[in-house]
């Protein structure tokens, strides 16, 4: 049965990258037999542009019949002075909440190709391979209350708020320990429950999943301890499951030890193994248009895409491969470029992808 993807090419060198991407996808559908339909339609700034809007009911409708999603990135200083409840990026939120998208699994994996352009010496890096197993629909960033309020001083305060309920602490912590055990079956799960009190229940939530796993390894640590380790001795990590907070510094800093966040992929679930795919780096707005954003990212999201949502191991081992060999071969976007390499554009990596599967 022909499954459906929808395409969500949104702002910056969101639409760059995304194309290479679906040339990827065609020609596995064109040349493999990959059974898939795509669609597409906006979101984010560009939503904002055309209906007033960052997540037209068009959009919201066509994700929720949709197999899979595929997204380049939202937002750019075009629509910063907005209200930030019409914002970019509210049109993802609303995309993670609607879908319930609770899992947000994002690989940091150093390729042995590009060991050099790590700001961190090779010894440190080589051969990382972290999974950052992030909650995506909870905590500080959804609590209520939250806002700006007048005191009776006359000055004004910000607030939010950092809530967790134990059956959405459960379920992360369950995804963390499944994909451990098809990895290194070690867990780390990052709080701060030595001062927040949420956290402190996401502690004991964790440990009392943990015993269910006895063959896993489960650790604790604070996350300004494991920001630390991060930079110090990162290969200690196999699987960090963590709060969206925390796992959105993490993940990003996680990301830089692999020499560019361009080349990083995530994957957003539901319970059900529906999910959205995007690369990790944003929209880039000094970069686009430019024709040398780099779309390798995007093109490993596709692979996750085919590997976790639509039941495609082997189509995504294709992809993967294939970046393997172009990285091989010598090709680098500016991003990752090195002495001795030959340096490509956006749509010269796709077409080399491309090229490398066939």
């Amino acid at each position: 049965m022909s499954k459906s993807i929808l395409i969500l090419p949104g702002d910056g060198i969101g639409p760059e990258i995304v194309a290479e991407a679906v040339k990827v996808l065609a020609s596995l559908r064109d040349n493999y037999g990959l059974d898939i339909d795509l669609d597409e339609a906006l979101v984010g700034g560009a939503a904002i542009d055309a209906t007033g809007g960052p997540l037209p009911d068009a959009t919201l409708d066509l994700a929720k019949e949709a197999d899979a999603l595929l997204l380049g990135a939202v937002g750019g200083p075009k629509w910063e002075a907005l209200d930030i409840s019409i914002r970019p990026e509210k049109g993802l939120l609303g995309l993670r909440s609607s879908l319930n998208l609770f899992a947000n699994l994002r690989p940091a994996i150093l390729y042995p190709q590009l060991a050099d352009a790590s700001s961190l010496k090779a010894d440190i890096v080589a051969g990382l391979d972290i999974m950052i197993v992030r909650e995506l629909t909870g905590g500080i960033y959804f609590g209520h209350p939250r806002g700006i309020r007048e005191l009776d001083s006359g000055e004004r305060q910000g607030f939010n708020t950092l809530v967790y309920s134990e059956s959405e602490i459960d379920r992360i912590a369950r995804v963390a320990f499944d994909i451990a055990k098809k990895r290194g079956k070690r867990v780390c799960s990052v709080d701060k429950a030595n001062v927040l009190e949420c956290t402190e229940l996401w502690r004991e939530v964790v440990s009392r999943i943990g015993e269910e796993h006895p063959d896993v390894e489960l650790s604790h640590m604070y996350v300004d301890n494991a920001a630390m380790q991060l930079v110090k001795w990162p290969k200690q990590f196999d699987v960090m499951v963590t709060t969206n907070m925390f796992g959105d510094i993490l993940s990003d800093c996680a990301a830089m030890l692999t020499g560019s966040i361009g080349m990083l992929p995530s994957a957003s679930l539901d319970e059900q193994g529906k999910g959205m795919y995007e690369p990790i780096h944003g929209s880039a707005p000094d970069i686009a248009g430019k024709g040398t954003a780099n779309p390798l990212a995007t093109i490993l999201s596709v692979a996750m895409m085919l590997r976790y949502s639509l039941d495609e191991p082997a189509m995504a081992d294709r992809i993967e491969r294939a970046v393997d060999k172009v990285l091989d071969d010598g090709l680098r976007t500016p991003d990752i470029m090195s002495d001795e390499m030959t340096e490509v554009g956006c749509e010269a990596m796709g077409d080399a992808i491309v090229a490398a599967i066939d």
